[in-house]
């Protein structure tokens, strides 16, 4: 394994919306991370090296010391685990997998590999989330409002995928929000109902409606809903000892009792390659399979409701 006092060399696999609007704007502004090549069947960016697939990548390029995995959730998997197989530390996209078992399994290849597995959760690095974590660390909660909402012809124009099994559908915006609530409450939270608006043509469903509890009783409420037009909702208001915090904006925005605490850029981006090379330079993966867990008991106890046709 090289050296890391130079940075860390990094592939990327998948060239989509994301790695275009997030990923690469972050890799810029990380001084120890050095783009290498990219690995997609459809797309490329100017100037850097391109192959169709991770494998032709990495034999292309044998100096390349991390991947990160942006391809379709039920790509992650196989792609992941052939990397690791390589000995390559992998950042994957959220969420690191279809399924629970497939995470696991990674996380066992990683240790076995002895490199770095990291399951980035890119909403836990926004402005107001450390803040509002440490804020509610000793207060007991009463009440949790969710509101996730945005428009899916906006986040994600002609990707068939997200309708698919495995693409997670509304969830895929909505774990964004449990990645949160997952990290700031102070206490564990556990489904009771959940109700799933999927369109008459989709396996995944366009919205839903989640009610959980934690040990003290605390009511908890989500809404999920890529319907919306307009700019998107992406709200979290938490009733606690008689006051309220509300981290809004994605967590961008920070109000406790009416006082603003913090507003701020998005950035979560930059905050995770910061992570992935602390990561790798201490040889520790971090996996939290929790918001994918939330995720996965919604689909196995919701009640699924046919709604109207997604219209592409």
């Amino acid at each position: 394994m090289s050296d890391f006092s130079s940075g860390f060399k990094l592939g990327l696999v998948g060239v989509g919306k994301i790695v275009r609007d997030q990923h690469l704007p972050a890799i810029a502004a990380t001084p120890n991370c050095h783009l290498v090549a990219t690995a997609d069947p459809y797309a490329s960016l100017p100037g850097l090296p391109a192959y169709q697939g991770l494998e032709a990548m990495l034999d292309a390029h044998p100096e390349i010391t991390a991947v990160s995995i942006c391809t379709p959730t039920h790509l992650r998997y196989s792609q992941a685990r052939a990397a690791l197989l390589r000995g390559k530390h992998v950042l994957l996209e959220k969420p690191p997998g279809a399924t629970l078992s497939e995470v696991e399994h990674l996380i066992t290849c990683a240790k076995q590999q002895g490199v770095s597995l990291f399951a980035a959760w890119h909403s836990r690095f926004a402005p107001g989330v450390a803040r509002a974590r440490q804020w509610l660390a000793n207060r007991q909660v009463q009440r949790v409002e969710i509101e996730w909402k945005e428009d899916v012809r906006v986040w994600h124009p002609g990707q068939a995928w997200i309708w698919q099994p495995g693409g997670m559908g509304v969830f895929d915006p909505g774990i964004n929000a449990l990645s949160i609530a997952t990290a700031i409450l102070p206490q564990p939270f556990f489904l009771q109902q959940a109700r799933l608006l999927v369109p008459s043509n989709a396996q995944t469903p366009i919205a839903a409606e989640l009610s959980f509890t934690d040990p003290e009783g605390a009511a908890i409420e989500a809404d999920f809903d890529f319907r919306q037009s307009g700019p998107p909702t992406w709200d979290m208001h938490i009733d606690s000892d008689g006051s309220r915090l509300s981290l809004t904006q994605g967590g961008c925005r920070l109000v406790i009792d009416d006082d603003l605490i913090i507003a701020a850029e998005e950035c979560e981006y930059q905050g995770l390659y910061a992570r992935f090379g602390e990561l790798i330079k201490n040889k520790h993966s971090e996996v939290d399979v929790a918001p994918l867990r939330q995720v996965a008991d919604a689909f196995l106890y919701g009640h699924r409701e046919a709604t109207e046709a997604f219209i592409e």
